[in-house]
C-alpha cells in the first residue's frame, strides 16, 4: 500500500492491539434470527524460504480472513468484509447483551481455536495455492530471463578471453583488456549465476506461517435482540414475517440459478458467504459473473442493499450484476442491472434504501436485461 496509509495502519494498530484484542459487540439488523456468533479476524501469512537479517523468513502474502462461529461449533467463512453490514450495540443494548453473555459459557471454551482450525483446514489452502502459483509462475520466467541474459554473458566474455589468448601467444597483446581479464569476468558472472539461481530456489521454498487471531467480535442477530426484556435477552419465537422473507428470497434465487442455466453458464449459490453477491456464474468462456438477488414482492417500490453488497458492485462494475426479481406467487420477472451503482455509501451507513424504478433508470441502461 501507500506508505502514509501504512504508517497509519501500523499506527492505529500499536495504539488499539488490546482494545482490537479485547473485541467488540456488533448487531445485524438484516438477520432474522436468534442464533448469535461469534467473528474473528485471522491473519494469515505466506513466506519462502529466504530469510532477513533479523533471523525471520520473507513474508511474501499477509492477508485477513474473517470466520465466524456457532454455538454448535459450527464455523464458516465470513466473506471478504462482513462488518460493513453490522453495526455498533448502543449502551442500553449492551446492557442487556452483557446479562446475556454471563449466561453463554460457550462463549469462552476453546472458540479460538476452532476458529483457528477451521481457517488452517478450509481458508488458508486458497490463499496458499493461489500465491504459490503466482509465485513459481513468476520465478520460472524469472530464472528463464536470468539464465537466458547471464548465460550470454558469460559465453561472451569465454569466447573473448579465447580469442584475445590466441593474439597474445602470436604476440599481439591488448594493453587495455587481456584474456585473463576475460576468463576472470566470466568467473565472476558464472559465480553470479550460481547465486541468483540458489535465492531463486530459496524463494521456491513457500510455505504458510501458523494464523494469528488478531481480533474478534460478539455478533447479535436482530431477531435476537428484538426480544429484549428488561436487561435479559430470552430466546423466544417472534414472527417478523420470516418464513415469507425467505419464500421471496428463495423463488428470486431459483429464478436467477434458471436464468444462468438457460444461458449457458454455470452458477454456484455463494449466499452463505457474505461476499458482497449471493451467485458465482462461470461463463462459457470461463469469465465468473457475481450476481447479487434481490427478490421483491410484486408492487414493492424500493429495495435495501447492504454496504457491502455496494462497494462489491463497485470495485467489480464489469463482472457484477444486480438482479431485480419481482415475485408473484409462482410467477417471477427479472431484470439483470449492470452498473447499478455510482457513489460509495457514507462511512456510518449499514445499508442503502434505493427506489426501483430510479434504480433500473440509473443504471447502465443499454446493458440491462430482463426475464
Amino acid at each position: 500500500g501507500h506508505p502514509l496509509l501504512e504508517a497509519t495502519v501500523d499506527l492505529i494498530r500499536e495504539r488499539y492491539a488490546d482494545a482490537l484484542k479485547h473485541g467488540a459487540v456488533f448487531i445485524d439488523d438484516s438477520d432474522f434470527g436468534r442464533e448469535p456468533r461469534l467473528l474473528f479476524y485471522i491473519e494469515d501469512a505466506i513466506q519462502d524460504g529466504v530469510v532477513l537479517p533479523n533471523g525471520n523468513k520473507r513474508i511474501i502474502s499477509k492477508n485477513v480472513h474473517f470466520v465466524e462461529l456457532k454455538e454448535d461449533g459450527t464455523a464458516m467463512n465470513a466473506g471478504y468484509a462482513p462488518y460493513l453490514d453490522y453495526r455498533a450495540a448502543t449502551e442500553e443494548e449492551m446492557a442487556a447483551i452483557h446479562d446475556y453473555i454471563q449466561h453463554e459459557a460457550w462463549l469462552t471454551h476453546g472458540v479460538e481455536e476452532r476458529a483457528q482450525g477451521y481457517a488452517i483446514s478450509e481458508i488458508i489452502p486458497a490463499h496458499f495455492a493461489e500465491v504459490k502459483a503466482h509465485k513459481l509462475k513468476m520465478l520460472d520466467k524469472i530464472a528463464k530471463a536470468v539464465k537466458d541474459r547471464m548465460t550470454a554473458e558469460i559465453q561472451y566474455w569465454d569466447f573473448r578471453a579465447s580469442e584475445l589468448k590466441q593474439k597474445e601467444d602470436a604476440g599481439r597483446v591488448n594493453s587495455r583488456l587481456n584474456s585473463q581479464n576475460c576468463s576472470r569476468r566470466a568467473d565472476e558472472l558464472q559465480q553470479r549465476l550460481k547465486q541468483r539461481m540458489d535465492t531463486l530456489e530459496k524463494e521456491r521454498l513457500i510455505t504458510a506461517a501458523p494464523p494469528l487471531i488478531t481480533s474478534g467480535a460478539l455478533v447479535i442477530p436482530g431477531g435476537l435482540l428484538a426480544s429484549v426484556n428488561g436487561n435479559t435477552i430470552q430466546k423466544m419465537p417472534i414472527d417478523w414475517g420470516y418464513d415469507e422473507r425467505k419464500k421471496i428470497e428463495l423463488a428470486g434465487m431459483n429464478a436467477v440459478m434458471s436464468i444462468e442455466r438457460s444461458l449457458g453458464n454455470t452458477p454456484r449459490d455463494v449466499s452463505k458467504d457474505n461476499v458482497g453477491y449471493d451467485v458465482e456464474s462461470q461463463t462459457p468462456e470461463g469469465k465468473l459473473r457475481f450476481i447479487e438477488v434481490k427478490g421483491r414482492v410484486k408492487g414493492a417500490s424500493t429495495v435495501t442493499v447492504s454496504k457491502n453488497e455496494i462497494l462489491t458492485g463497485l470495485n467489480k462494475p464489469e463482472s457484477y450484476i444486480l438482479a431485480l426479481v419481482e415475485v408473484d406467487g409462482t410467477d417471477t420477472k427479472t431484470t439483470y442491472l449492470k452498473e447499478p451503482f455510482h457513489t460509495k455509501p457514507d462511512f456510518t451507513m449499514t445499508s442503502v434504501n434505493f427506489d426501483i424504478s430510479d434504480l433500473i433508470r440509473e443504471a447502465s441502461e443499454s446493458q440491462n436485461l430482463f426475464f
